[in-house]
């Protein structure tokens, strides 16, 4: 029985000095030192937690919305997720085939990278990503998170930005027996959406999987809204919104290869096309628009990565990514009697980083980038620039029960190339990140954590070389980040099983903000180096979960942010120390749901204050606050193999035109269903 008992304890002593190398994250990394000597080998071993506990246990502010959450929050596309989540601002131009734009904690959304499958999403022309493009049938979980991340194992470019939106799509999972899925799911509502996908997974062997997902989206988009006329809303009409067709496709297809316990692989192959007529502002007492946007975007792109043995990982990734963009004005007064412009971009992009799991729960990383773009468009004299651009991040990290603690510096060489211009144009910049996460009590989830960012980001190629716009001497925006918060999490008893909250105090600044002044005319405007701009803020998250008896489960949660973001360029300015444009003071959001045997029912709220259209934080130039009310009805039901579900939406119960960005308003009440077949 004594020698029974030895080999329990050296079997469990081996399954922790195997975990603790491969797991830094894990509770399991704590005071044992590792006996090299005596290693055991697991074939396969899968550590998990709910991804509640991840955002209250990490060192920087972190939000994440599941699969099974986004069903409950009455939206269609990315950019309606992420809206509900503390310090986001998504700027909306109206309507499904709006430009949506994320900003984070209002530094920019040029300073925020937006991420498909860990490997980041490009668009050197303007630094901003269209999120209105991206739906939700193949998400698997979105993840917001300012600063950086506490992973160190990724790619060099996810260190380069303040902030960063990780959209994770599906992998396939298969039940006993079974080798092929299928999902086919019909959305319709009013303003004309149609909007039908299909999924099909594939187990072709134990090794390797396969997964095709398209969906295709139409809208008429002509919504009523009320049209105010005069400065006091002295009338007003009913009118419908024109211009605002919008026809969406877009086609997935992904290679998931398990070579190993200690080797995958991912391909995937991305198609999007989109033909949006361009709305027009409501403005000058009519609503007339002609502009017509075509977009298309392909991209390939791989990711590997492998277990070299217990202390070491490699992975490597790579892209290619080729944009078109076609803009029509057929009304423009000019020479031609209308405008059109075309622009096309490539990117060749390439990754590699290696991971050191040391002693004493400590891990390094190191990892470097490389990338070409290349930016044509039809205009006269266009200078075609060519940006290549080195990027390198050296990374630490310690773990245990009590303490998690990151740190990095990364190096960035960028080299632009013009077709009009002799010189380069070069950047360098070394920028240091640190985080620290404490946990306070032994026996409770209560933690501090902290941490401080510095980041910069190149113009982009409209900045430097759009038109008459364009400065070729622009330097890059530098932004500072300082961050210190609290987070609890516990789980209280069998009713409630899970309560979490956080409250995040920060402050922001931004140098060098670059920033349109006009000089000659409204049509001629120049791009400087001025801006300075001062954020300070609070997020607060709260959620719990209710569990009233074995088949109800209620969930609860809410967002709140308080925000200063002022422009702090020059004292002598009418904008100085007023809050910058577009920036609410307040915002928030709720959500409630409850599961039963019956159906679910959820309900979701986004209020949002008053916000100033200008710099100048004038009556005349101020945005009234609105609130977005929604419910949903869904239902699943089982036949033979084939699960069914039925989900109805109502949104924006109290059928308001509000405006996110003036002259724009958004759609009133509307319907929406939805009709999902899965076998």
């Amino acid at each position: 029985m004594r020698i029974n008992s030895l080999l329990i304890r050296k079997f469990l002593r081996g399954i922790i000095v195997a975990l603790v190398p491969l797991y830094p994250q894990s509770s399991f990394a704590q005071q044992h030192k590792l006996d090299t000597t005596r290693i055991y080998v697991i074939p396969e071993i899968t550590i998990s937690e709910p991804y509640q506990i991840r955002e209250t246990r990490a060192a920087i502010p972190i939000q994440v919305i599941t699969a099974k959450e986004l069903r409950s929050l009455n939206v269609l596309q990315v950019s309606d997720a992420v809206k509900h989540l503390a310090g986001v601002i998504v700027k909306d131009y109206g309507g499904i085939g709006g430009l949506k734009t994320i900003s984070l904690r209002s530094l920019g959304a040029e300073h925020t990278v937006v991420s498909y499958d860990g490997v980041a999403l490009s668009d050197c022309q303007t630094g901003q990503i269209d999120i209105g493009r991206f739906s939700l049938d193949n998400i698997d979980r979105l993840t917001v998170s300012n600063g950086q991340t506490d992973n160190i194992f990724q790619p060099a470019r996810l260190f380069a930005s303040a902030g960063q939106l990780n959209i994770q799509t599906l992998t396939p999972s298969f039940k006993k027996d079974k080798s092929t899925n299928a999902y086919v799911s019909l959305k319709s509502g009013s303003w004309g959406l149609i909007n039908p996908s299909l999924r099909i997974e594939h187990k072709s062997s134990e090794k390797w999987l396969y997964s095709f997902n398209s969906e295709w989206m139409s809208a008429d988009g002509k919504y009523p809204y009320t049209m105010h006329y005069g400065n006091n809303n002295d009338s007003i009409s009913q009118e419908k919104r024109k211009n605002t067709k919008v026809e969406n496709l877009r086609i997935e297809s992904e290679l998931f290869g398990n070579l190993s316990d200690k080797e995958q692989l991912r391909l995937k192959a991305y198609y999007f096309q989109s033909s949006r007529d361009l709305p027009g502002a409501t403005t000058l007492y009519y609503d007339y628009a002609s502009q017509h946007l075509w977009d298309k975007n392909v991209f390939i792109q791989s990711k590997y990565k492998k277990e070299l043995n217990n202390r070491w990982a490699l992975q490597a990734s790579a892209k290619w990514n080729w944009s078109y963009q076609h803009y029509l004005d057929p009304d423009y007064k000019g020479i031609n009697g209308k405008t059109e412009n075309t622009y096309y971009q490539q990117e060749y992009y390439a990754s590699t980083g290696i991971l050191f799991r040391g002693w004493h729960n400590t891990s390094l990383s190191l990892s470097t980038d490389g990338s070409i773009n290349t930016l044509n468009a039809n205009l006269t004299n266009f200078a075609k620039p060519t940006r290549y651009a080195w990027l390198t991040a050296f990374a630490g990290k310690y773990v245990t029960e009590r303490v998690t603690f990151t740190a990095s510096l990364l190096a960035t060489v960028i080299e632009e190339r013009t077709q009009t211009e002799d010189a380069n144009r070069k950047y360098r910049k070394i920028n240091p990140d640190i985080s620290l996460s404490f946990k306070v009590l032994k026996e409770e989830e209560l933690r501090i954590r902290m941490f401080y960012k510095n980041s910069f980001r190149q113009p982009s190629f409209n900045d430097l070389y759009y038109g008459e716009i364009g400065n070729r001497n622009l330097s890059p925006e530098k932004s500072a980040q300082y961050n210190m918060g609290v987070t609890y999490s516990k789980k209280i008893n069998h009713f409630v099983p899970y309560l979490s909250a956080t409250i995040d105090g920060y402050y922001n600044k931004i140098n060098d903000k670059i920033i349109a002044t006009p000089t000659k005319n409204i049509f001629i405007w120049s791009m400087v180096n001025l801006g300075k701009v001062e954020i300070k803020g609070v997020d607060i998250t709260t959620k719990v979960v209710l569990q009233p008896s074995e088949n109800i489960r209620l969930n609860i949660s809410c967002n709140h942010t308080y925000q200063r973001a002022l422009d702090i360029t020059n004292p002598t300015n009418h904008t100085y120390k007023n809050q910058i444009a577009y920036t609410p003071r307040v915002s928030g959001s709720g959500q409630f749901g409850i599961e039963t045997p019956l159906m679910n029912l959820s309900y979701s709220l986004l209020w949002v204050g008053k916000r100033y259209t200008l710099g100048q934080n004038l009556p005349e130039n101020r945005l009234e606050s609105y609130q977005d009310h929604s419910v949903s009805l869904s239902k699943e039901t089982k036949i033979a193999n084939t699960l069914a579900s039925f989900n109805l939406e109502l949104l924006n119960l109290a059928n308001k035109n509000y405006e996110v960005v003036k002259n724009f308003p958004m759609p009133g009440r509307s319907l929406r269903a939805t009709i999902k077949i899965v076998y």
